[in-house]
């Protein structure tokens, strides 16, 4: 179990601190929201929170056989819907990865991009296409 304590700081923001290394991040409302979007809004870290878990079991695997993904980049669109609610209606993520990799590892990848845990557990209605690039050089963030 992991903790994160939430405080809500007045104009739209808001203040998390992870419980095991009290790392802080704050979010803001996005401008077509009320707010100022100076920052990520909590939609914004659902589509972080799903292209880095892709990159990190990306990066398990890939340690685990010996592959190398260092430098490996994700891009992800965030768009939402109003109907019938305001909610996320498409995250699509664009993986651009680093070195050379045989057909086998990248279908290993690939399948464990799809399968990472935020994935999973977002609703079947967000339509997440997922697309990738091999053999791109790697760059630095």
């Amino acid at each position: 179990m992991v903790e994160i304590q939430i405080r809500y700081e007045g104009g739209l923001r808001t203040r998390a601190v992870h419980g095991p290394s009290a790392a802080a991040l704050h979010t803001d409302a996005p401008l077509d929201n009320h707010g100022k979007g100076e920052s990520f809004s909590p939609t914004d870290l659902v589509a972080t929170a799903l292209g880095s878990c892709m990159l990190t079991v990306m990066g398990i695997v890939a340690q685990r056989h010996g592959w190398k993904i260092e430098g490996s980049r994700v891009r992800v669109e965030k768009s939402m819907v109003s109907d019938p609610v305001r909610r996320i209606g498409k995250l699509e993520v664009w993986l651009t990865m680093a070195g050379e990799h045989d057909e086998r590892a990248r279908a290993t990848l690939e399948r464990t991009a799809h399968t990472c845990p935020v994935h999973q557990s977002l609703l079947p209605s967000v339509e997440i296409p997922v697309h990738f690039e091999w053999g791109a050089p790697a760059q630095s963030a």
